[in-house]
């Protein structure tokens, strides 16, 4: 299956505007996410869609290839929608762009289980929460998985409710944002109304779940930290520091 990487940025961001192109240990976070995922052997290609010139502009300079998208999406994913049209896909590995830990060989994870599920539409990475503040930061998608690893349910607020010896006796998911569709599922995405608890969380993994669409979880090794607040750049920046990936690039 052809699969291609599409990482959706744009600089209105509420919590931190202007976002993608925050510096990070000499590099926009930007840059960080796409050279990081391009390493992938699992990707025939990897785009940036965005619909600021200014994003658009930087990207060009760092060797990206960018899809100018509207303006007018509310979901990273219905924007990713939008900029494959053009493209020639089975596979569609959605990666944030406030994801600049993403190691490459996560997502040769996320995509591996299509292999030998036809069915399969939908993979979100997944990883347990390790730091209590974490489990209770709204910035953090919280995911509660059923026995064969689906998603249940997916929230800011802490879920599930703490074990009776505390937090570190309970086990608790977050989202990784890095999100492979089956192209048709993709498109089926755009065409499905918006959902009450989609708009409630902003979470766009809820649409599908309030279809009754199938999103399996699968658990990577690797520690991942999204940023969403200059907060976050700045913890981020400390964890990245020793890591060995930066010299690949």
């Amino acid at each position: 299956m052809k699969t291609i990487a599409i990482i959706p940025a744009r600089m209105g961001s509420s919590r931190f505007p202007g976002k993608p192109l925050a510096k990070l240990l000499g590099r926009t976070m930007l840059e960080h996410v796409y050279k990081r995922v391009a390493l992938s052997d699992a990707l025939d290609a990897t785009y940036i869609a965005t619909c600021d010139e200014e994003i658009q502009q930087t990207a060009e300079a760092f060797g990206a290839s960018v899809i100018m998208t509207s303006d007018k999406h509310e979901r990273a994913s219905d924007r990713v929608a939008e900029a494959i049209a053009g493209l020639d896909a089975e596979l569609i590995v959605m990666v944030q762009g406030d994801e600049p830990m993403t190691h490459p060989r996560m997502i040769d994870t996320a995509v591996a289980p299509f292999r030998t599920d036809p069915q399969l539409g939908c993979v979100n990475l997944v990883r347990r929460i390790e730091n209590e503040a974490d489990f209770y930061d709204v910035n953090t998608i919280k995911v509660i998985m059923n026995q064969r690893g689906d998603a249940l349910y997916m929230s800011r607020q802490p879920i599930p409710t703490l074990a009776k010896s505390g937090f570190a006796s309970t086990s608790a998911y977050k989202q990784v944002c890095i999100i492979p569709f089956r192209r048709a599922t993709l498109l089926h995405y755009t065409q499905l109304p918006t959902t009450p608890l989609e708009q409630l969380e902003s979470i766009d993994m809820l649409r599908l779940l309030e279809h009754n669409i199938r999103v399996k979880m699968v658990e990577t090794e690797f520690n991942s930290q999204a940023v969403d607040t200059e907060a976050d750049l700045a913890r981020v920046s400390k964890l990245m520091e020793p890591d060995p990936l930066l010299s690949s690039y």
